[in-house]
């Protein structure tokens, strides 16, 4: 994989200054995707016992609980009955209800939390319970192909999908069929969404044929709602005001293993690059210092830009920022379209990393 400038590119002075991402081209292989498929190095240490629920939301308590439960019933034969028959059924005992739990909430509510909690409390080796987000499910698909992809998970316990959405009428479908074939297989899962499993897609396809595709991945999941207030933001003071073009560069100068582009630049870059590969983009970067930030200029560019948030917030990268401030990033139109609750998402995090990034000044 390739995620620097080459060795004949390079200079003292290079070395010696911050990293660029738009000098980042990924190469990520397809042993690196299913290697991959546990939670990030943000939720890697986090466990049922780290959650504090907020004590006005009791609906968060609720479901430590429910998931406690949830993860304890994945501990014995893999539902598919490895699944010896016992010496007096004629089948192998079904699972009651459906084979998997859906975190249904408002971003900032903690799900990832409890969804990587969920994965550390099943009574699993690593190798048999995956976790991944919904767009790296799908480019695993991609990049293993639909009946590898069914083989290669079709031994495990749990499956984990985090930010589970539809942004695409194919994708539907191919993770319906995916989730079918898994659960006939025996697969536990879990997901999280700010959608119910039976709104996905709203506002943005309604044709039949698709909706029968998410009623049938709506079967597959046990719905749990977890209501309380971004705790991203939850009593903390707000975040920084962008800095001047000028504090940026300086501090990504004097930051160690730090990226420095503009935010125009990156942009295009980002369009260049499959989102399957932002994760790698961002490898071994201490902090990513933007200058120039401004208002996306459409959705296409917008919802890019999510992933590359996501990617960083996973990975616990700091962001300095010169320019407008993260809430200007997306139109209003944006802001009440169909994608809107991804672009909230993505304004909260790359808040919480402003106000990491803080200090980065300040040293």
């Amino acid at each position: 994989m390739s995620t620097s400038l080459s060795a004949s590119r390079r200079s003292p002075i290079a070395d010696a200054g911050p990293q660029s991402l738009c000098a980042r081209e990924p190469q990520v292989p397809a042993d690196r995707l299913v290697a991959e498929m546990v939670p990030p190095p943000r939720f890697d240490s986090v466990r049922f016992e780290t959650y504090l629920p907020d004590p006005n939301q009791p609906s968060q308590a609720q479901a430590v609980t429910v998931l406690g439960s949830f993860a304890a019933g994945l501990g014995g034969a893999h539902a598919s009955g490895s699944g010896k028959r016992r010496w007096f059924s004629k089948k192998p005992v079904e699972p009651a209800g459906p084979r998997g739990v859906y975190l249904d909430g408002g971003y900032g509510v903690g799900k990832t939390h409890l969804l990587a909690s969920l994965w550390h409390a099943t009574p699993a080796a690593p190798e048999y319970k995956a976790f991944g987000t919904f767009v790296e499910l799908t480019n695993l698909v991609g990049a293993l192909g639909f009946q590898q992809t069914v083989q290669t998970l079709g031994d495990h316990r749990l499956l984990c999908i985090d930010e589970f959405e539809l942004d695409d009428p194919g994708d539907t479908v191919l993770v319906s069929s995916l989730l079918s074939r898994l659960v006939d297989k025996g697969v536990a899962l879990a997901a999280t969404s700010n959608t119910l499993p039976g709104k996905l897609g709203e506002g943005r396809f309604a044709a039949a044929d698709f909706l029968r595709e998410i009623q049938g991945l709506s079967a597959h999941f046990r719905p749990l709602r977890i209501d309380g207030e971004d705790y991203r933001h939850r009593g903390l003071p707000a975040a920084p005001a962008p800095y001047g073009d000028e504090e940026v560069t300086k501090a990504a100068y004097a930051t160690p293993g730090a990226s420095l582009d503009d935010f125009p630049g990156l942009l295009e870059h980002l369009a260049r690059v499959h989102p399957s590969r932002y994760g790698a983009l961002t490898d071994e970067l201490s902090a990513v210092c933007l200058t120039d930030v401004g208002p996306v200029p459409d959705q296409s560019t917008a919802l890019r830009l999510v992933v590359l948030a996501d990617r960083l917030y996973d990975r616990e990268v700091p962001v300095l920022a010169s320019g407008v401030p993260f809430d200007h990033l997306f139109s209003e139109e944006m802001l009440n379209g169909g994608y809107r609750k991804k672009y909230f998402r993505a304004i909260s995090r790359l808040t919480a990393l402003a106000r990491d990034a803080k200090g980065l000044v300040d040293q």
